[in-house]
């Protein structure tokens, strides 16, 4: 299977379910000494749905990663965000208020999926580009969701299995 095959599987499955939830938040980024956006979407288990890099951090951005992420996994029952006020801005023009949770440490879910991404960075030696961050935070995104299978939400042998699959897939794309 490929590796899109897997994730709207996954996709599908997981919104079945009632605590189909999103985790959005955005965090600092230098390129060539100026600061940009970086903004994920994450779900309940801790995988990243979609990254998206900016300049700017409003509503518009807001709204981008919102729909981008939307139109590619569905709508959740329930967006944890912070208290950034472009995202009540943008969920307002989307109609979607009354699917929105803000409190105090409700995002460290989405703030805890920063911190493997900010240990490979420094590797990179900076981001000269923007097409060049983007890149890297999406590569390293499916890549981490890819390889990071939640162990305790299958049995064994399904671990196993997806870990095989997975590792050939890697061993395919790496070779090609």
């Amino acid at each position: 299977m490929l590796a899109s095959e897997i994730r709207r599987k996954c996709a599908d499955r997981l919104r079945s379910w009632p605590q189909w939830r999103w985790h959005l938040d955005e965090m600092f980024v230098k390129i060539n000494g100026e600061r940009y956006y970086l903004w994920r979407a994450v779900d309940h288990e801790g995988e990243v749905l979609e990254s998206f890099v900016t300049k700017t951090r409003d509503k518009k951005a807001a709204l981008k990663i919102l729909r981008k992420s939307m139109k590619r996994h569905g709508r959740p029952h329930v967006l944890v965000i912070d208290r950034l006020r472009s995202y009540g801005a943008a969920m307002k023009a989307i109609g979607n208020a009354h699917r929105q949770e803000t409190g105090r440490w409700l995002n460290n879910r989405a703030e805890n999926s920063h911190l493997p991404f900010r240990r490979r960075a420094p590797a990179m030696q900076r981001f000269r580009r923007v097409r060049s961050l983007q890149k890297f935070a999406s590569d390293h995104a499916s890549v981490f969701n890819h390889s990071n299978s939640q162990r305790s939400l299958t049995s064994r042998q399904n671990f196993r299995l997806n870990r095989a699959a997975a590792l050939v897939e890697w061993r395919q794309l790496a070779a090609a």
